[in-house]
């Protein structure tokens, strides 16, 4: 008997490297989730462009012009529309309303280039290096209506070099990233978690 998948919608604004990662896990035979939806605010995104080309639907809807709330009403249709039960954000550089996040509460994840609580919002690696940490790192953590703040599903620690600059580190911090994020989005959908149960795991 096949196996019932959990149907992901993920959210881009880019390129959507960590969304190829999530998509190309998926592939494998004992994956619990399948990508039903790639969405995004900018519909020149690139990503959109890969989802395309890997036989995934797409939707874009660009937030110029719209009020916050009206823009994620209607990514929430769209998503809901598509039959996805969780929400990755990829990249998705928009913050979300405090109503859309409540409607998705326990079943939506982020990915975030710090060592969580390290460093939330922008320009982590130019922080970490300045403040002389040993290392960089990564966090998937579920998404809450504060930035950056919910449950942290994992973390991989990515070693700072002497003469990294931002950009070095980045790139090392974004093979972490797309490692991580697939291991631990597949470990939550196989759980089913219950919005507000408390996850095997959980470090906060």
């Amino acid at each position: 008997m096949a196996q019932v998948r959990a149907k992901v919608a993920v959210m881009i604004s880019g390129s959507g490297t960590n969304m190829a990662a999530l998509l190309y896990a998926s592939r494998a035979e004992d994956c619990p989730y399948e990508i039903v939806l790639v969405a995004a605010n900018d519909p020149e995104a690139k990503g959109l462009r890969l989802a395309e080309a890997e036989g995934v639907a797409t939707y874009a809807l660009s937030h110029k012009g719209m009020k916050r709330a009206e823009h994620d009403m209607a990514m929430d249709t769209a998503i809901r529309e598509s039959g996805a039960q969780w929400i990755a954000l990829a990249g998705y550089m928009r913050i979300l309303t405090p109503e859309f996040v409540s409607k998705w509460e326990g079943r939506m994840v982020n990915i975030h280039p710090s060592l969580l609580p390290k460093y939330t919002g922008l320009h982590t690696h130019e922080r970490a290096i300045a403040a002389g940490d040993s290392h960089g790192g990564v966090t998937v953590h579920l998404v809450t209506a504060e930035l950056d703040d919910g449950p942290i599903l994992g973390q991989t620690p990515v070693a700072i070099l002497p003469d990294d600059t931002p950009e070095d580190l980045a790139a090392r911090v974004l093979i972490a990233e797309h490692q991580l994020y697939s291991r631990c989005l597949a470990r939550l959908v196989s759980q089913g978690t219950p919005a507000g149960q408390k996850l095997a795991g959980q470090t906060r």
